[in-house]
């Protein structure tokens, strides 16, 4: 018997939360939607989209039951979409009762735990005590922005459950959407948190006006440093060349969409942490994916001077250019 998904609410209000809740309704026609303020609610049932992320896409706000209350959104369906920046997930969490053991979740979020240093599928498996056949993860390459602009866009759904990682990918199949299933749930988690890191190291090169040919050099020594760590957290047969781990990490490092790319560049260009963030005006979730990598290789031991360089100028306050100039000695 094929599974099937129940009624399925989006966690979170971003750019990405909105670009996967449009998926999501496109296909069923109703959606729970937890939102933390009453306001933004109000005003994109006025308005019919989102007032502060991806305003051009329009929505049937007919078709969405909208609440700030996270534990009526978690009671009422059956496959919860986490979508949140990694820094504010605990405490969305804080105020969560409901039981989520028996919940389909899945997570869209590409970021550690703040203070926990583990991936969101592991924090679900740990704290909420839902098991890893519950546990989905959504990975790209994807950018909120051409998904909302209907380019298309390939996702990967990585659950342990074959079944339910199925189920859930032809649901949101379309033409701009393709679609493949994974068991690699922790790898990919992991790789979407790392190519944020790696994404800023490119701007940062790129702000310091290191050209092409060095970007590519950057890029291919990445992905090598990406791999081994993939090797030493959770040693499975896989291709680091798949689309969901090189395909993200060369979208986030290259586009022009990257915030990540682009708070980096501001980096290289001689702005503080502050004051870039503050520009910014929206989340690097790279910023703190660094601290959190640094903190967790702490105990494994894997050779990332990529990583290593971007935590030296983020939080050792080391100069961009020195620090880069170390990495460049270092690739051949």
């Amino acid at each position: 018997m094929n599974y099937n998904c129940g009624k399925i609410a989006i966690i979170g209000g971003g750019s990405w939360a909105t670009a996967i809740a449009k998926i999501v309704v496109s296909h069923t026609h109703h959606i729970g939607w937890y939102m933390r303020r009453d306001d933004r609610i109000a005003d994109f049932k006025r308005l019919e989209h989102n007032p502060a992320y991806l305003t051009s896409l329009h929505f049937n706000v007919r078709e969405i039951f909208f609440s700030s209350d996270i534990n009526k959104i978690a009671e009422a369906y059956d496959t919860l979409i986490f979508v949140t920046p990694s820094p504010y997930f605990k405490n969305h969490l804080k105020k969560l009762k409901t039981r989520l053991r028996d919940k389909f979740i899945i997570t869209a979020i590409k970021g550690i735990v703040p203070d926990e240093n583990v991936v969101c599928s592991e924090y679900f498996h740990r704290v909420y005590d839902v098991p890893y056949e519950n546990l989905a993860v959504i990975g790209g390459p994807s950018h909120a922005e051409e998904v909302a602009l209907d380019r298309l866009s390939y996702l990967t759904i990585g659950c342990s459950n074959i079944e339910k990682a199925e189920a859930f990918a032809e649901l949101i199949a379309s033409e701009v959407i393709k679609t493949k299933i994974s068991t690699d749930v922790l790898g990919i988690e992991y790789s979407s948190v790392l190519k944020n890191v790696y994404a800023i190291a490119s701007g940062i090169c790129s702000g310091l006006k290191y050209g092409d040919n060095f970007q590519a050099v950057l890029i291919a020594n990445a992905v090598q440093e990406m791999n081994r760590f993939l090797m030493s957290v959770h040693p499975i047969e896989r291709s680091p060349y798949d689309s969901v781990y090189l395909g993200d990490l060369l979208v986030t490092c290259y586009s022009n969409f990257s915030r990540n790319r682009t708070f980096g560049t501001m980096i290289g260009k001689g702005y503080s942490v502050k004051s870039a963030q503050i520009e910014m005006e929206m989340i690097a979730e790279g910023y703190f994916g660094t601290k959190c990598m640094k903190e967790i290789n702490k105990h494994m031991h894997v050779n990332m001077p990529i990583l290593d360089a971007v935590y030296n100028i983020l939080y050792e306050h080391i100069s961009p250019q020195i620090e880069i100039k170390l990495l460049t000695d270092s690739f051949r």
